[in-house]
């Protein structure tokens, strides 16, 4: 069982030849899993990278990893791959996105804040046009 912002074992089988292809040089990387897990964890709780949890491993290296990923078109191989229908088609319905769910201001609107003062540049003073 996996926990909270972490990918379960039969996900990670569907998306792991992409994510983590076998390297055959160099120094050992830092598990892709673990990695990818962090990635999440920083995107669902919209923390600082620097507030990484440690057993993701260090934050710059899952930084690091994210812009790799996400320079070299790893996330979109990953979604094409997870959305693609028999026919060859993307599923839309997977794609949607209900926006009666996300709430937003009043000055998503337009409107002000409530008990918000007037802007200064409003109120210009008849000796400021005159002067």
């Amino acid at each position: 069982m996996s926990g909270r912002y972490e990918i379960s074992a039969q996900r990670w089988a569907m998306i792991e030849a992409i994510v983590s292809p076998p390297q055959r040089l160099g120094r050992p990387r830092r598990d892709d899993r673990q990695m990818l897990n962090g990635i999440f964890w920083i995107l669902c709780s919209g923390a600082k990278w620097r507030d990484l949890p440690e057993r993701y491993g260090p934050w710059k290296t899952v930084y690091q990893r994210f812009r790799l990923w996400r320079d070299n078109g790893t996330f979109e191989q990953v979604l094409r791959h997870l959305h693609l229908r028999e026919d060859g088609f993307i599923d839309l319905d997977t794609w949607m996105v209900d926006s009666t769910s996300i709430r937003a201001t009043r000055a998503a609107s337009g409107a002000r804040k409530k008990g918000a003062c007037k802007s200064r540049s409003t109120n210009v003073s008849a000796e400021a046009v005159v002067g």
